[in-house]
Formats: structure tokens, sequence, C-alpha cells
């Protein structure tokens, strides 16, 4: 079976099989499983490793169902029958240690049946996202139907020798994992078919049962892992194609159409060849290469979001000549063969592919070269129609830039991290539900967040992560995510449960709130924007007194207040909240003396009120600190006054929420320019930083907010209550005279059509079933039933 078939039938696997996560018996959460973790002896723990493991079933008959669970440490390939059929697992922490639920009756047969998984454990060069007990395989049979397939010692096993690491070494906070060298003169070849003689191979050394989370017993756990039921589902494969092939060194006839169409490409013997390949968009994906002959010869495969001047700057990312080409790679010894195939184990993150061939005394034949894209299996359901195509091409580039950062978790971005961090993942969860209205990985997100909680109370900044690492802001924005949730999802019951941990959080802060409730002194990292060129912006810290306050971060600690209050008084408890309102009080006054500067209409970053920002001022708007003309005022600031510390790509989202809070929404159009600027400069996804030039990243979705606003302000669609249970539209066209547009809704859809037709707009209004809510239009106030609305104003 060729590389390519394997493959859809993954695809086509994964598309029928979602619904089995929550197919899982009380007996597989709350008892020890029968099956072992097991490993191959004689191996290293916890060290860089590629293993094979192997089972053969005989079945009388071809089952109508076959329901597996099935986990591995640091991932797992699980195949039946040549065919691969599972990936994973999902993400997560050695307290939940997640297992995907298979039915893999589809690909058994009566007779002979050959389970066989391929696991590995990264060591040191795992990425950063990627905890680790040690390495192993775990599979349980759903019930004692399947119990025939548990593991134990009736599975052999062998380590696969043909790989080893290659570390990617970029002067850039790298943390991804590292390239693979293959040799395939020492791959063990179809191992996982029934062809194969394992009659050498070693039986598979038992490690300890597998333990649920919810194992009852006097014992605990007895397990590094605390298996729990994955609540994602599997990833989305699609095929996806290269598109053209825009630079060559090295004498070889290249085919017109090579690479997006299927062709020969034969490399002469005794001869070294270069070329990149351009996708002509940055995409997450598994690299395919089918190639013949070429024994003894050399492929090496790289891959870039962009290259690089001899500067270091990076230009317009269409343009690849006189530039230099770094990324992390892959590199094949060759072993002669036909037909010989190769992806990674993971997948890798590129625009661009350089594939170095160098040939020894044989001609080298690739004979395709492809990938397929993944990434968290979201549907778009929200779409925007207007003559002003600017905002098409934007809505475009922000969901692929969502979609790249959506795997098994959020993702800060694709190629340098794969992190779950907190400040990134709010505007990023917040695009699931406008564009999508797939809620899954955001709860997932906020379990996650949860669960990296600290007995002091804060949460760490990103989770899962190896290394901990606290940005103590990043918790005010997980009461954010909760708020977000709250009133955007459809789980209210979800998020009381996660109020204790709300109260924990503020608790923390408490210890750090002197008697005026100004903050002072809070250790760790204080990250609030990556700002350039501001007086006292370091390492993403705004600027703080001698005495270690801050009115960057006071005001961060008010909207927290703010936020928590608003959750105990719709879901909580209420006199909670009333506590709150007194915190709050007390810091607007606190805030009001210690930074207001009346005669520039601004507040200061710190008491020496000598630095101002976009940032505090932001915030002096979005906690109502602000009144009335003072608003305009402090927006008039934002707006105009360019000696302000700037707002980056990322925080602009709190920037432009503030102007439209301001008054000023139908503007939004003209704030755009920076994404405007990632267009120009050849950007297929959204810069980490406003140094759209030498910017590490060249995808963060902290960037796609307009994903948000252009339905959110733009079409005005906003959710009035709890669980999106009143609607509140409120359009901010500005120069636009015919727009329409929808998104999901927990219930259905919400659409709106406004068109100026002779001076008058013509609007429909359509939301879904049980679900009421108002329109406002220039301080006029209509209200809204269930199902078609229409007027003209």
């Amino acid at each position: 079976m060729n590389l390519r078939t394997q493959w859809i039938l993954l695809v086509l696997l994964l598309q029928s099989t979602l619904t089995y996560s929550q197919q899982v018996s009380s007996d597989i959460l709350q008892k020890r499983w029968q099956a072992n973790w097991i490993g191959v002896p004689n191996t290293s723990p916890d060290g860089y490793g590629v293993y094979m493991f192997r089972k053969t079933i005989d079945l009388n008959t071809k089952p109508q169902s076959f329901i597996i669970h099935v986990s591995g440490d640091n991932r797992y390939k699980l195949y039946i029958n040549e065919k691969i059929v599972s990936m994973g697992p999902a993400r997560g922490d050695l307290a939940h240690w997640n297992f995907e639920t298979v039915d893999i009756a589809p690909y058994l047969k009566s007779g002979k049946n050959i389970l066989a998984a391929q696991v590995w454990n990264e060591g040191e060069f795992r990425p950063e996202a990627q905890i680790t007990y040690r390495t192993g395989f775990i599979l349980q049979g759903a019930s004692s139907n399947e119990a025939i397939a548990n593991t134990n010692n009736t599975w052999l096993c062998e380590k696969d020798n043909s790989y080893n690491p290659i570390r990617f070494n970029v002067r850039a906070y790298y943390v991804a994992g590292a390239g693979e060298l293959r040799n395939l003169n020492a791959q063990t070849k179809s191992w996982q078919s029934d062809q194969f003689d394992d009659s050498q191979w070693q039986k598979a050394r038992p490690i300890f049962p597998g333990s649920p989370k919810n194992q009852l017993g006097q014992f605990g756990t007895m397990s590094g892992w605390m298996l729990v039921p994955s609540q994602i589902p599997q990833m989305e494969l699609k095929e996806e194609r290269l598109k053209k092939l825009v630079h060559k060194e090295g004498s070889i006839e290249v085919p017109a159409n090579f690479p997006e169409k299927k062709n020969d490409l034969v490399i002469p013997a005794n001869s070294t060849v270069k070329l990149i390949l351009d996708q002509s968009y940055l995409t997450n994906a598994y690299p395919q290469i089918v190639f013949s002959g070429g024994k003894g010869a050399s492929i090496a495969l790289a891959y870039a979001e962009s290259l690089f001047n001899a500067s270091s700057s990076k230009g317009n990312r269409n343009e690849v000549a006189g530039k230099r080409f770094i990324g992390r790679t892959d590199s094949l010894l060759v072993d002669g063969s036909s037909n010989q195939t190769f992806t990674t184990l993971t997948y890798r993150t590129y625009r661009y592919v350089q594939v170095k061939v160098t040939t020894q005394n044989e001609p080298l034949t690739i004979q395709d070269i492809y990938s397929q894209f993944t990434a968290y299996p979201f549907q778009l359901n929200a779409s925007l129609t207007s003559s002003n195509t600017e905002i098409s091409k934007i809505l475009e580039i922000g969901w692929r830039t969502a979609r790249l950062c959506a795997y098994e978790t959020y993702m800060d971005c694709p190629y340098y991290e794969q992190l779950q961090y907190i400040g990134d993942g709010r505007i990023q969860a917040l695009i699931s539900l406008y564009n999508s209205g797939d809620d899954r990985l955001f709860k997932n997100a906020l379990n996650l967040i949860d669960y990296s909680r600290q007995p002091e109370g804060v949460t760490f900044s990103r989770h899962p992560s190896f290394t901990p690492q606290y940005i103590p802001t990043f918790s005010f924005w997980y009461i954010g995510m909760l708020q977000d949730y709250a009133r955007y999802g459809k789980d209210a019951n979800f998020v009381k449960q996660k109020l204790g941990g709300v109260r924990q959080i503020l608790e923390y802060f408490k210890n750090y709130q002197q008697a005026d409730g100004s903050l002072k002194n809070v250790p760790q990292w204080m990250f609030t924007d990556w700002v350039d060129n501001a007086k006292d912006w370091r390492a993403g810290m705004g600027p703080m007194s001698p005495n270690g306050t801050s009115a960057v971060l006071d005001f961060q600690l008010l909207w927290a207040y703010q936020v928590a209050s608003d959750l105990e008084t719709k879901l909580g408890n209420k006199a909670l909240a009333l506590d709150y309102q007194l915190l709050i009080d007390q810091l607007k006054n606190t805030i009001r003396q210690k930074y207001w500067v009346k005669e520039k209409n601004l507040f200061a970053d710190r008491e020496e009120k000598d630095t101002f920002s976009q940032h505090t001022n932001s915030f002096a708007i979005l906690t109502g600190l602000t009144q009335g003309e003072e608003i305009k005022a402090v927006a008039d600031q934002l707006l105009h006054n360019s000696t302000l510390a700037p707002a980056s790509i990322y925080f602009k989202y709190y920037l432009h929420q503030a102007l439209i809070k301001a008054g000023y929404g139908n503007d939004y159009l003209s704030w755009l320019d920076k994404w405007r600027e990632n267009i120009q400069m050849g950007l297929t996804t959204w810069a980490e930083t406003s140094d759209v030039d030498k910017t590490r990243s060249d995808c963060h979705a902290w960037g796609s907010s307009p994903n948000i606003e252009f339905y959110r302000t733009t079409l005005g669609i906003d959710s009035d209550g709890i669980s999106f249970s009143k609607v509140k539209i409120e359009p901010h066209l500005g120069a636009l005279t015919q727009v329409n547009g929808k998104i999901p809704h927990p219930n259905g859809e919400i659409s709106v059509d406004y068109q100026l037709i002779q001076n008058q707009w013509k609007i429909q209004i359509n939301l879904p079933n049980t679900i009421t809510g108002s329109f406002v239009w220039k301080g006029r106030k209509i209200q809204l039933k269930e199902g078609v609305n229409t007027f003209k104003l």
C-alpha cells in the first residue's frame, strides 16, 4: 500500500470515529486497566528513540465493532493491517494524560490481523509543549470482546535504529522540536505487515497497568500517567500540493509543472541539486516524498516560513532571490531501493521547502513530493460579503493564521514554540466561536489553564509546558476567557465549575496589594505587550516606579475584579461580587489619584507621571474609569498622540475595543494599517510583532482580531446575555453601503443584511429560535424577535 493511500484511509477513519471519544464505559474510567503500559527492554526510558510494537490476533469472523482505547508517551501512530488508524495522544499533563478511542472494526478481517504501533520519545529534543514521564505505549480493549488486543508481554517490539535527531539551531527562542536523520539502510521494512517475520523480536516489557484518573482504591494511581479520555476530535488531514519551483541550483531538467503535478524528477548520478519550492502560503503539514534508486544518495528537506536577507531581515515574503534559507531540516540516507517513502513523525510548518539532493554513482528519481495539511478540524461557519475586497482578504489571512495556531491546543505560533499562552489563547478562543462555533478547543484550553493553577493561586502563563513559566498578568486574561465563554459559549455550568479558581487567582494578587489597593512588587514576568522604542518598556513589561508600582498593572487588576464581579453576579456568589465591588471602587480612586494627568487628558504609566502609553489609556476606557467628555478626550489622545508607547498588532485588540467603546467604531477600517502592511510584505498569516521586517514568527493568531471585530463591530453582532441568550446588534458600517454576513450561534446562526438604497437603509436580521434581543442604530433601540426581522431606517 503506497503512502498516499495510507493517509487517505486515515483521513476517512478520523472523519468516521469522532464520536467514539464519548463512548467510554465507566469501567474504563473508574477501574485499573487490564492492559499494561509497555516498553522495549534494555532501552533508555527517557532518551531519544523510535520504537516498533506488534501484536497478531486471530479472529473467527470480521467484527461489527472493535473499540479500543490507546495512548503513548511521547507520541504514537497506530496501524491495523498496515493502515494507519490513529495518531496521538492529544497533549496534556501527567495528571490529565489523554487517550484516544477508536473503533478499528473496519480495518479488521477474519483470520490473522496485525496491530502495530510506532512510538517515539524525543528525549532532550522534545518540544517544550510536550510533557513526558517515560517512553511507553498502551492499548486497552473496551470490553472483554476486545481484550485480546490489550498491551502486555504478548506484544513484540524492537527499537528502530534508523532514526536520529537533528537539532535546529537558530538565533531566536525555538522550542518546537528537532529534525529527523533517517538512515534508510538501517530501517526495518514492512514491519506492519502480516508477511513480516517477527520471530526474532523481543517480548515487550510491561511497565505497570494503565490507571484512569478516576481510579478508586486505597493506593490511588499506580502509574505516572493519570489517564483521561480526550475531549477533542482527531486532527484534520488533507492532501496539499506544493505550488511552484522558485529557485534551482545544479544541472537538472525540471518538468514544467513540478511540483504542483505528480511527475518524475531525475537527479543525475554524481551531482548535487538544490531546489526551493513555494507552497505560496504558510501551512502546517506532513511532507511526503516518494523516490527510487540513488543508492548512497542523501536528501535534505528544510522548512522555512520565509527567507532572510544578509541583514537578518526578511523583506517581502514573496521574494527569494539573494536571500538565505534557514530552517528546520530532515535528512535521508538513501538505500537505493524502489518506491521509497518518507514522512515525518510530526508535522512541519513552512511556506518554503528546500530540497537538496546529493547522488553518488546512481541517479535518483523523485516520483512525487507533496504534503498532508493538518490542524484542529475547525469548519468555517461565518461569512461576510461586501463591496470592500480588502475585508475578505483580511478575513482569509486571519482564518488561516487561526487555523495554523490551533492543533491539539491553541498555539502562539506553529513554527517556533507551539505553546498555549493565555494572552494569545483569549483572542484565539473568541475567533473560534465567532468563525466556527466549535467550542471544544476553547473548553480544552480553559481546562488546561485551570489545571496549571498553582497552590498559591496563580496559573502558569502557558500550559502544557515542560518548563513552568509565570506571567501573572495572563491569569487576568484567563478570567477574561471565562467571561468570554460565559457570554458566547453554550455551557454556563462549565464556567460555574471554574469560579473557585478565579477566587484563588484574585486571592493571590491580594497578597501584593497595598492598603490603597495598588499592586506592588508582584514577582515574575509582568508582560503586557511587545513595545519597541518606548521609554522604560523592557521585555514586554511596562514602565514601573522604583517602589514596584505601575498603572498598567493596577488597571489590569481593576479589569479582572470587574470581570470576576460580573461572573459572580450572574453565575456564582452575589455576596462575593459585592466584596469585589468595594475593591473596584477603591482601585478606581487610587488609580485616578496616582496616575491621572488632567492637562494631558491622559493616565500616566507610573506615579512619576513621565511615561504614557496606549495600553494604560485603553484600560482607562475599558474599565469605565473615564466618563462623559473625558472618554472622548482620552480616545482623541489614543488616536492622534504619536508620543504614546504604541500597542502592537496583539494589543490593538484592546486598543480597538476601547476606541469602539468611546464611540469611534465607524472608523474601524481606518485602524488596520498594520494588517495592510503585512499584506504588502507578502505575508499569508499575521506576523508576531509590529516590526514586520524583523519579526521572529510569521504566524501569530493574536493578530487575527479582525476575524472577531468584522463580525462583532462592523456587522455589530454581539452577545447580550449568558450563553448568547440575548443578542445586541449595533453595526458600525463606516463608508460601507452594502454588507451582509452571518456567524454561528449555540442555537443556530445569526445573519444580518444592510443595504443603503436611495438614502434609506434596508435591514434584515435573522435570529435563531427562542433568541431575542435589540438593534441599536444611532442611539435608537429597536426590539428584535426570534426569526426574521426587517425594517427600513
